[in-house]
């Protein structure tokens, strides 16, 4: 991500950070949210690069503790994405991060090898699934279809999911967990995208496709033994994917189910969050209409590239930019963008932060959140 323009209302963020109406808008939980620390590297012995998900481990588990942090890598030691393999585990005990698993970067059970991307989850059983949307030379020119890869909780290498519907997984794993079943929520972004130097003949820029996908996977978890993977549903399709040198892929990214069965999703290019209604049982999937994959909840505003999202307190929504270093918050059944706050001012990218931020996590007490910092390759956290 590279130099974009500032708007009045960016500068205005940038100084005060909040938005230019925060002192009207109703309560958040970004109200709340004083301070900005580093709290580890991301990068582990063998020089991986460009931190994506964070996931909190939900209870002591093989070498786990408790409360200890997940962050995976998207790039290798020369920074090229999509070449990724490693996964660190960061301490809030210890203050020091370790290496947690690691891949082969060639290993044939995944197509195309292994780039660890946003989609990472701990299922309760102990099993550690990632995803992987690898690359050759760092861009879509040479990608695989990648896979879902199961680790135990010693960061031992189980077994990859892969096949037709699996052509890419690459944002936030949403979830129902009950032990012995398991219901994930998965994007896919990458079928089908050119390298980033092919252009369409009309705009010169790399071309829009409109099929990326999310995928409902239903899993049981035999005791003592890996995840059944059960059933591969399609629940959406025709979500915006381009090709990107310096992002590899833009693509569906952030989602968040909710109680009652809607899965939100950002749609990272249109620059939205949408709705899928009854994403849990439905059985056809919600297509592409009015330019838009389901119900819009808000659009455009605030939002710059909106990537990672997670729950936070007053079922509001937290979704990090991809363009500045902002995290905004949403209230989705008002479909209001609340304020943002910039939580990366780095001037070393234009605008600040440009392309710094990518996984977000709630903080044990729910009371601040995890975040990566790609250009320093640190797991960060915002506190009261």
């Amino acid at each position: 991500m590279r130099s974009l323009s500032f708007s009045l209302a960016a500068l205005a963020v940038l100084w005060t950070g909040w938005a230019p109406d925060a002192a009207a808008a109703p309560k958040g939980f970004l109200e709340t949210i004083h301070r900005h620390a580093m709290v580890a590297s991301t990068s582990p012995g063998n020089g991986d690069l460009n931190p994506y998900a964070i996931f909190l481990v939900p209870q002591d588990m093989g070498v786990l503790k408790k409360d200890e942090v997940l962050v995976t890598n998207f790039n290798n030691i020369s920074n090229l994405q999509g070449t990724g393999t490693t996964i660190i585990a960061y301490s809030p005990v210890t203050k020091t991060s370790r290496l947690f698993a690691s891949a082969p970067a060639n290993l044939a059970a995944c197509p195309g090898g292994i780039g660890f991307t946003t989609a990472m989850t701990i299922l309760k059983s102990g099993w550690v699934i990632v995803g992987s949307t690898p690359s050759k030379d760092g861009t879509t020119g040479t990608k695989g279809d990648g896979c879902l890869l199961v680790f135990d909780s010693n960061g031992k290498f189980t077994e990859a999911w892969k096949g037709p519907l699996i052509t890419g997984p690459w944002g936030d794993i949403a979830s129902i967990d009950n032990g012995d079943t398991a219901v994930l929520f998965i994007s896919m972004a990458a079928a089908g995208l050119p390298a980033p130097d092919v252009r369409d003949p009309v705009t010169h820029y790399p071309p829009i496709l409109h099929n990326a996908t999310v995928l409902r996977f239903n899993l049981h978890i035999p005791p003592g033994q890996a995840p059944v993977l059960d059933k591969q549903t399609v629940i959406a399709s025709g979500f915006a994917g381009r090709a990107d040198r310096d992002n590899f892929l833009f693509g569906p990214t952030g989602l968040a189910l909710d109680t009652d069965g809607t899965l939100y999703v950002t749609d990272g290019y249109d620059e939205e969050v949408t709705a899928i209604d009854n994403a849990v049982n439905r059985t056809e999937p919600v297509t592409r209409q009015n330019d838009a994959v389901g119900r819009i909840i808000t659009k455009g505003g605030l939002l710059n590239w909106p990537l990672a999202m997670i729950w936070v307190p007053g079922h509001h929504l937290l979704v990090a930019n991809g363009r500045n270093g902002q995290v905004v918050e949403i209230d989705p059944d008002a479909k209001k963008q609340i304020y943002a706050q910039w939580i990366d001012s780095d001037q070393a990218q234009q605008p600040p932060g440009n392309g710094d931020l990518f996984g977000l996590a709630m903080t044990p007490d729910n009371r601040g959140f995890y975040y990566v910092e790609d250009d320093m390759n640190t797991l960060n956290v915002s506190l009261p």
